[in-house]
């Protein structure tokens, strides 16, 4: 057989998110485009900041000699350097250029961060729901993700956090905000689950690392705050990107940040380094670096999404839904109103509305709508929302 075993498994449960966006196309050719809802994919509808342009329209006239050239797998110093001064007053931390790693995107970051610190067999705990990807990151590099429930509302569960951890454990991996439920973890829990690391990672004899996925940081509501991690735990590393804040996601710019306090930290950002070299990104893409130098603290209009957010949340409820308001990102994450949410999706999709089954993500009973879309593909969709709810209840 030409295709490795594993790919072919993967293909057949690979993402639902493809799958429902893929779906959409198919759809949108015998209805059109406009008769066709789509809320599954998380691709980011609100223009990146008039800046953006300008700058790179800027960059790319200095046609420097080298400014497409290689340079250090970490990054170009310049703009490890303003990510870190950033980092600085961001975080009120004490972090060098020398603690960041340019990479190719959030997925890029993950992927040399497992490649760093995993040995084969080791497991990779994560609260649920969680971000499909992460299972076939874990297993890239010999992981076993291993999931942990959450509560009603979506936050961090320490106690079942605690009864998951085992010898095997070397990473915990959270998402904050979160996709897809836009929770957001307090500082309590954070403190609480730092607590918690040092504890486990004395009784096992090395150490947990915790690590933190950060695309939606900037992407927050109502007042809310991101708390960082480094103020709660040692051995830390931050992976982030700025697909979402500046709308960006097809250019694959982000970083890696890892704490200041952790052990062996050159060994860490080290093998890091090495790791974006030998998985092929070889380092992030440089006219994005220069970019990024410019642009720190820049975020889109976060009240675009805000009112995108306002607007479903009040019409489903006033149709049924029962949901949890998120604090951040650009989801939302209603229970199903009947429990099998593939069913009711089916029932979405015959009101050309595609949104994600909550079964992809770990948390059956649910489903995801992507609001990043335009305000009218909201409101031509809500009608279909209220007339699926209306069936699953009469039917269910």
């Amino acid at each position: 057989m030409a295709v490795a075993q594993k790919m072919l498994q993967f293909m057949e449960s690979s993402s639902w998110i493809r799958k429902m966006f893929e779906e959409g196309a198919r759809l949108k050719k015998i209805h059109g485009d406009d008769n066709v809802y789509d809320f599954s994919l998380g691709n980011p509808n609100v223009p990146p900041p008039e800046i953006v342009k300008r700058k790179l329209q800027e960059i790319i006239a200095q046609d420097k000699p080298g400014m497409h050239g290689y340079m250090p797998n970490a990054g170009l110093l310049e703009t490890r350097e303003a990510v870190s001064a950033y980092l600085c007053r961001e975080y009120c931390v004490s972090i060098s250029g020398e603690h960041i790693i340019a990479t190719c995107g959030a997925a890029g970051g993950l992927n040399i961060i497992l490649k760093s610190l995993l040995d084969p067999g080791d497991e990779v705990l994560v609260p649920a729901p969680f971000f499909v990807e992460y299972g076939f990151y874990a297993d890239n590099h010999g992981g076993t993700l291993k999931t942990v429930p959450t509560r009603d509302d979506f936050s961090l569960d320490i106690e079942a956090m605690e009864r998951a951890i085992s010898p095997g454990t070397k990473v915990v991996l959270i998402n904050s905000p979160n996709n897809p439920t836009g929770q957001i973890y307090s500082e309590g829990e954070l403190r609480q689950l730092g607590e918690l690391l040092v504890q486990k990672s004395r009784e096992n004899g090395h150490t947990i690392y915790l690590v933190s996925d950060e695309p939606y940081r900037k992407i927050v509501y109502d007042g809310c705050t991101v708390p960082c991690i480094f103020n709660y735990y040692a051995d830390t590393l931050i992976t982030t990107s700025y697909s979402k804040d500046l709308s960006l996601p097809g250019e694959r710019i982000g970083f890696v940040a890892v704490s200041p306090y952790t052990q062996d930290i050159s060994k860490v950002v080290g093998a890091l380094s090495l790791a974006n070299r030998i998985l092929g990104f070889v380092n992030a893409p440089v006219l994005m670096q220069r970019l990024i130098v410019e642009l720190q603290g820049i975020c889109v209009d976060t009240d675009i999404y805000r009112r995108k957010r306002d607007r479903l949340v009040s019409s489903l409820k006033a149709a049924g839904y029962e949901l949890v308001v998120p604090k951040g990102a650009f989801y939302l994450f209603p229970r199903s109103p009947i429990a099998d949410d593939v069913a009711f999706v089916r029932l979405l999709q015959e009101e050309n509305i595609l949104v994600v089954p909550g079964s992809g993500f770990g948390g059956p009973g649910h489903f995801r709508i992507a609001y990043c879309v335009d305000d009218q593909t909201i409101e031509r969709a809500l009608p279909g929302f209220h007339r699926a709810f209306a069936r699953a209840r009469s039917t269910g």
